[in-house]
């Protein structure tokens, strides 16, 4: 599988990274996956030529990162792995550092790769916590415990309160696909500018470019273009992936995460699964070109779908 460099860093980032959401009970996603599941989508992602693994201590209280660090075994140490703070601890050093901590110990590692905060929300509303934040995160990062730092989920707003202490984090890890581009408007240029890498999660929108037009969980539900009126119009994009796809003998997500793939900034994209049919299925995107014919078919069925988003 491919690979890229990330400043920080001493091991490639792959440019597919497995999203370990799914792999722990959750509000989100259910309580589907056993401890047995997980291990074994883990161990999947792994022989698909996947090295980074993207986890938090929200999901599952914790129990995702308990179940990577034990599936991953004794190369927990070979791979990647990205973890995020909730951003509700106390803004002060001490309080963060315990978060970490209890990180690390879920996962049996001494460090971690990359340190997010996984949502900015009301907590850093202004510019004197938002430098508090930065200088807190650099801490964690000289520290050691952190290898690198970045961000979750932050927007333009948010990006611009961190001033010149952006360009100390090496990711903003945002949800970006065919169906939600909102992020190419300042976000991405802003980062850009500040030499901040993209981390794209959802990149099939939830499963919807890949074929599942089922609303089965209350991520699904709660997310928009799974409701009408906009739910007839991503079928539309949709109908676009699948032919591509069909032209290209591979599955739609392949087709919907490779167009991900090529867009400005992308560094990688976080896909997730509990079903390893389905891991082995996407790892082939790491190794799909789409030529410019099909970007641009991809592209302007997008542009239409987005005309009718207010």
């Amino acid at each position: 599988m491919r690979s890229v460099p990330c400043k920080g860093l001493d091991k490639p980032w792959s440019i597919l990274t497995f999203g370990c959401w799914q792999i722990a009970p959750s509000g989100g996603w259910g309580d589907y996956c056993t401890a047995e599941d997980a291990d074994a989508s883990v161990k999947t992602a792994l022989e698909g030529g996947i090295t980074a693994f993207d986890t938090a201590e929200g999901y599952g209280d914790g129990e995702s990162e308990r179940r990577l660090g034990k599936a991953l075994g004794s190369k927990k140490n070979d791979v990647l792995i990205i973890s995020k703070i909730w951003p509700d601890a106390e803004l002060t050093l001490g309080s963060y550092q315990e978060r970490l901590e209890g990180t690390l110990r879920a996962l049996a590692r001494d460090t971690v790769d990359v340190y997010l905060v996984h949502w900015p929300g009301s907590y850093f509303n202004t510019p004197d916590k938002s430098k508090k934040l930065a200088e807190i995160m650099i801490a964690l990062r000289d520290s050691g415990k952190a290898k690198t730092i970045g961000l979750s989920n932050f927007e333009a707003d948010d990006l611009n309160r961190l001033g010149a202490d952006l360009s100390e984090f090496v990711v903003n890890q945002i949800s970006y696909n065919l169906l939600e581009r909102e992020y190419e408007t300042q976000d991405l240029e802003i980062c850009r500018n500040a030499k901040v890498g993209t981390m794209a999660y959802s990149p099939s929108a939830r499963g919807l470019l890949g074929g599942r037009l089922k609303a089965d969980s209350r991520t699904r539900q709660q997310y928009e273009v799974y409701q009408e009126p906009l739910f007839s119009h991503s079928k539309k994009v949709l109908k676009t992936v699948e032919a591509i796809a069909e032209e290209l003998k591979t599955a739609p997500i392949n087709v919907a995460v490779s167009w991900v793939l090529s867009q400005p900034n992308v560094v990688t994209a976080a896909v997730g699964s509990r079903k390893p049919e389905q891991i082995r299925q996407f790892c082939k995107a790491s190794d799909l070109e789409l030529s410019p014919e099909h970007l641009s078919r991809l592209t302007a069925a997008s542009d239409a779908f987005h005309t009718h988003k207010s």
